[in-house]
């Protein structure tokens, strides 16, 4: 077997392998490229020495069976033998579900996770989008630090286990989307400055310097993170992927590296036969990222909008702290803008970044299920000092009323791991380093940033503690009693009028007509023929709806259809989907 390894900076470079140690060549049409051959088979064990320096695991590694500080080791992926014969599920009409497979069960593993997977087809979910699955330190944590990104974290079960994850998914109809991190590589486990200019002092992140793309050595770089993208595409048979924080991506190059990836993920769907797609989270609000190439855009196929969700949580509590401020002015004004624009910023003054803020989408253009709708996320919840959901503060009713929000958007609607049944756990932020330097920096971190937002120090969950991750994992006695069974029959209604009526599909952002009261706490929209209404009032609403007859899809509380006046009665936080003919 040939192994290779980019090192343009080394003099000298030794493959390890199995106990034998062998000095690579210069790969003469490769600048900084060095190979050599070995005996190997699936599972052996490898590393690299660099000019007789400590044994590194390969940056392209495959498997880290001992974790990211351990030795390398081959995967033979023509070992799998699939079972399912997958055609694909493309993102249009999709209905997500964000799941964290250390915290989904108790037992925190991809085989674990696969046996709860007819729960999401029950529910009327269509793919499972995954958090990170690169190896990171120790057993547990978000995934949002890992390194070797062609690896799977080992106590999830590595690349097996991720195979038959796949695999059952996919004879059960549900498609895999994959959250990817390029914008930065965890600290403890990152062996990538040793070998190569992987990261450069150009730019500069939140987690320091950027990685390169577009410095001395980029060329490199970007293929680095290209083949990684695609090896989950190509070897795990994963349909799509979720792109972290894709705004601290700097590159200064003619051609940004996004629309490099996005070339090359649809030269292989089409290779392939089947879709695949690229969704990227992205606080600039520039709608250029989901244009198609050939209309000058960067060619990604959806990207997630917290501008909707920060509308609909300050309409849903009442906050108004942090980026909330400027959503809470008028709050339901703010959730209609996005349902007919996608931006609330789009190129007004934003008070939390102290200047203006964003650009618009031509809705004329650009297809609704780009932008991705949620109540609630990883961040949106675990980024909370102590993790609360909303369910954690609302009642039944007002989250009936963020369910119908979400599920009957424009948008491709995403859930988060336990929501639909209104989960009674929180989801907080946990790590295992086993750095003990690294280990405190984060914990005091953390305290930090929350007792600086008036939260009491003895109130922030200390991350390193075991029981902060228990406390996170999803207690699934919970959807069998109530309140969250009736919560989760809501979801599941929900979801099927989505797959049901072709009008809540209907990609035309302009033909949205929405009005609301912001004082009387009512907002209702129109899809088509397809009607919705939410009261967030603890009173009964008055809704005009019109004189056209109607008749009830669902209901949160029971509610007569509107009489010849064309007004609907809608209870105190209830919601109503109606279809008028």
């Amino acid at each position: 077997m040939q192994f290779e390894v980019w090192a343009p900076q080394a003099g000298r470079v030794t493959l390890h392998c199995e106990g034998a140690t062998r000095v690579m060549e210069r790969d003469p049409e490769r600048a900084g490229w060095w190979r050599g051959d070995a005996d190997a088979r699936d599972g052996t064990r490898y590393g690299f020495a660099l000019d007789d320096g400590p044994v590194l695991p390969d940056p392209r590694s495959p498997r880290q069976p001992d974790g990211p500080d351990g030795l390398s080791a081959v995967v033979d992926h023509g070992t799998y033998a699939w079972r399912a014969e997958w055609p694909g599920r493309p993102l249009p009409g999709a209905v997500l579900y964000e799941l964290h497979v250390g915290t989904y069960t108790r037992e925190g593993t991809l085989d674990a996770a696969a046996d709860r997977l007819g729960h999401l087809v029950e529910l009327g979910v269509t793919h499972v989008e995954l958090m990170p699955l690169c190896p990171f330190p120790g057993r547990h944590g978000w995934g949002y630090e890992g390194v070797s990104l062609w690896a799977v974290h080992e106590p999830y079960g590595g690349p097996q286990a991720l195979k038959r994850f796949v695999d059952r998914a996919h004879e059960l109809g549900l498609g895999v989307v994959l959250d990817v991190v390029h914008n930065h590589l965890g600290p403890s486990g990152n062996y990538l400055p040793a070998f190569g200019p992987y990261f450069t002092d150009t730019h500069h992140t939140p987690w320091g310097s950027a990685v390169n793309l577009d410095a001395p050595g980029s060329d490199e770089v970007r293929a680095y993170l290209l083949g990684s993208a695609l090896a989950w595409l190509r070897d795990y048979r994963i349909d799509g992927l979720r792109l972290d924080a894709v705004h601290a991506l700097a590159d200064t190059r003619a051609c940004h590296f996004l629309e490099e990836l996005s070339t090359a993920v649809d030269a292989l769907a089409a290779d392939q036969g089947r879709p695949h797609f690229l969704i990227a989270e992205s606080d600039l609000n520039d709608p250029r990222l989901i244009t198609p190439r050939q209309e000058g855009g960067l060619g990604l196929h959806g990207q997630w909008n917290d501008d909707f969700h920060h509308a609909l949580h300050t309409a849903l509590t009442g906050e108004s702290q942090g980026y909330y401020a400027d959503f809470a002015r008028a709050p339901l004004a703010a959730v209609a803008k996005t349902l007919t624009g996608g931006y609330f910023h789009d190129g007004t003054y934003s008070s939390f970044r102290g200047r203006h803020h964003g650009r618009p989408l031509d809705r004329t253009r650009v297809a609704a299920h780009r932008i991705t709708g949620y109540s609630q996320t990883h961040d949106q919840v675990g980024n909370r000092a102590q993790g609360d959901r909303l369910s954690a503060s609302l009642s039944p009713g007002l989250l009936a009323c963020a369910a119908t929000l979400t599920l009957t958007s424009p948008f491709t609607p995403m859930l988060f791991m336990g929501e639909e049944w209104a989960a009674g756990t929180p989801w907080q932020f946990f790590t295992d380093h086993t750095d003990p330097e690294l280990a405190e920096a984060v914990r005091q971190g953390r305290r930090r940033e929350f007792t600086s937002h008036g939260w009491a120090e003895e109130d922030v969950p200390d991350p390193q503690d075991p029981a902060t991750r228990d406390r996170s994992c999803l207690d699934w006695s919970e959807p069998e009693r109530e309140p969250h069974a009736r919560v989760l029959a809501w979801y599941r209604r929900l979801a099927a009028l989505r797959h049901e009526q072709a009008d809540l599909t209907d990609p035309d952002l302009a033909d949205i007509k929405v009005a609301y009261d912001e004082q009387e706490r009512w907002l209702a929209f129109r899809r088509g023929d397809v009607r919705v209404a939410v009261n967030l009032a603890g009173k009964p609403a008055a809704i005009p709806l019109g004189p056209r007859r109607a008749r009830v899809l669902a209901a949160w509380e029971p509610v007569r259809t509107p009489g010849a006046d064309g007004v609907l009665h809608v209870p105190g936080e209830s919601a109503v989907v109606l279809l008028q003919t």
